[in-house]
């Protein structure tokens, strides 16, 4: 049986072995918690997710409490400066992430290692450790962030300015000098996924210039880029006054029109438009297509009122048609005795134009004037004396029906124009000779001294007329065909006349 001696010495010697691997472990503890410099660093425990230590330190970067918070607490309070940190601890069996700061000014890193169910994440700054952990492409990315010339910055939830570019910063001392970046916006951020146009004035020259703001959204981080579109916009307000001017310039003119674009809605009318078509400005402002523009013209019967409702949809799709290919032009006769003219024709980018002008008043001045003209050939051809008028030119333009019997030439149903000589040659051929022929030619196509004169002609069969030839307005000339009344001895005895000798 052992001594009390030999119990007491093993007892020791238990003690003293523990004691010493107490003291290795915890200088190893130690070693691994320090930095080069023998500080301790900025570390947390998770297990299972759930923190089980953190540092001392870690009241200063974000102070959580072992045992009651877990992954997602440290996730919501630094996602806003490590958008790159994970909102679940990793899943693989073990491995390493190095999660670099969203603002590339910030050299701080997050290292998180795991093994199992164990997570370590400790936040690092590599400058004073003496290392760069981040990777070549991060630092690429963040220089062509920095160089772009479009401004763009990084806010996060509650709109704090994370990061900017030097295009950013050039742009905010041009517009708010003098003033801290971090103190205030330069555009509102209080829009959705979208791009809007905001102005802003450079405070230097004075100029305003807009821009396209677009938003966009990785995890909880909030990106913006700003594209400057002054000459764009520029060009939309010229583009504006100048429909403006047209709009003015249309609104003078006493022909209606009406300009549907490419995607066949009304974009321009006239106050004439309205005027003549009767429809209200109300309507017309509401941009109609352009199928309901012709529907309501047909309710108002300002459109020639077709068999059935079918036939009058194909006229209109056939209209329309024509109107892209500029074909498009007829003579509107209404129901009220109104009279328009439709035009349509194209117009660049797809547009179409229609021009709606009102002929009553001609068609009138037409129909009246022919009627007379009418009334005028009635009386003429009531006449036995043949009757023919020669223009300024020479070319036939009136003859009446006893011209027309003498002759034997009809006027009307020849497509090409009659000339005086060519009038003369058919006389001739009817006629005994005669050495006045080009004199007649002559008086007619001559415009000075034009005096009234005549002389005798004889038909070849012997029928004698006299010609009398008088000048009219505008260098026109009428020529009369007389045949003179004979006495009544010679009608009597017919034989007792006796036609002229040849010359």
């Amino acid at each position: 049986m052992a001594s009390t001696f030999d119990i007491a010495l093993v007892i020791f010697a238990i003690l003293s072995s523990g004691y010493i691997a107490y003291l290795w472990l915890d200088n190893a503890e130690t070693a691994d918690k320090a930095d080069p410099r023998g500080e301790p660093e900025l570390s947390y425990l998770f297990d299972h997710g759930v923190l089980q230590h953190a540092s001392g330190t870690t009241a200063q970067f974000c102070p959580l409490e072992a045992g009651f918070h877990e992954w997602s607490d440290l996730h919501h309070n630094v996602s806003g400066r490590f958008a790159m940190f994970p909102d679940k601890p990793p899943s693989t069996p073990e491995g390493q992430l190095i999660v670099p700061a969203t603002d590339p000014k910030i050299h701080t890193l997050i290292r998180i290692t795991w093994e199992k169910h164990l997570c370590r994440v400790v936040v690092l700054d590599p400058n004073d450790m003496g290392v760069d952990l981040r990777s070549e492409a991060e630092v690429t990315l963040t220089r062509l962030r920095s160089t772009v010339s479009v401004p763009l910055w990084h806010t996060d939830h509650a709109n704090r300015l994370l990061w900017y570019n030097d295009a950013y910063h050039e742009l905010f001392n041009a517009c708010h000098p003098g003033q801290a970046i971090e103190t205030q916006r330069l555009f509102p951020s209080d829009f959705s996924n979208a791009t809007h146009r905001l102005s802003l004035r450079d405070r230097t020259t004075g100029v305003k210039d807009w821009y396209a703001v677009t938003h966009s959204q990785s995890r909880s981080i909030n990106c913006y880029e700003a594209t400057c579109i002054t000459t764009l916009v520029r060009a939309e307000e010229a583009q504006r006054n100048f429909v403006q001017t047209l709009t003015k310039t249309f609104a003078q003119l006493s022909i209606g029109l009406a300009i549907f674009d490419r995607k066949s809605q009304l974009v321009l009318f006239n106050p004439a438009l309205i005027d003549l078509t009767g429809l209200g400005a109300q309507f017309l402002s509401a941009r109609p297509a352009i199928q309901t523009f012709f529907d309501k013209l047909r309710e108002a019967r300002k459109i020639p009122e077709p068999k059935d409702y079918a036939t009058w949809r194909t006229t209109v799709s056939e209209l329309i048609s024509a109107a892209h290919d500029g074909r498009y032009e007829e003579i509107w006769s209404l129901e009220s005795g109104q009279t328009f003219r439709v035009k349509g024709r194209p117009h660049p980018d797809g547009a179409t134009a229609f021009l709606i002008e009102d002929i009553s008043a001609q068609v009138s001045l037409t129909r009246t004037f022919r009627a007379e003209l009418e009334q005028g050939q009635a009386m003429l051809d009531t006449l036995d004396d043949a009757i023919v008028v020669f223009s300024s030119s020479g070319i036939l333009t009136f003859s009446n029906t006893a011209y027309n019997d003498l002759w034997g030439v009809d006027p009307d149903m020849t497509f090409a124009d009659i000339s005086i000589h060519d009038a003369i040659q058919g006389w001739h051929r009817r006629s005994a000779p005669n050495l006045l022929w080009q004199e007649i030619e002559d008086f007619v196509t001559n415009r000075e001294d034009r005096m009234k004169w005549s002389m005798p002609l004889y038909l070849a069969n012997g029928t004698e007329l006299t010609c009398l030839f008088s000048p009219i307005v505008d260098g026109a000339t009428l020529i009369r065909f007389h045949q003179p009344k004979k006495p009544v001895a010679e009608i009597e005895n017919p034989e007792a006349e006796k036609p002229p000798q040849d010359a």
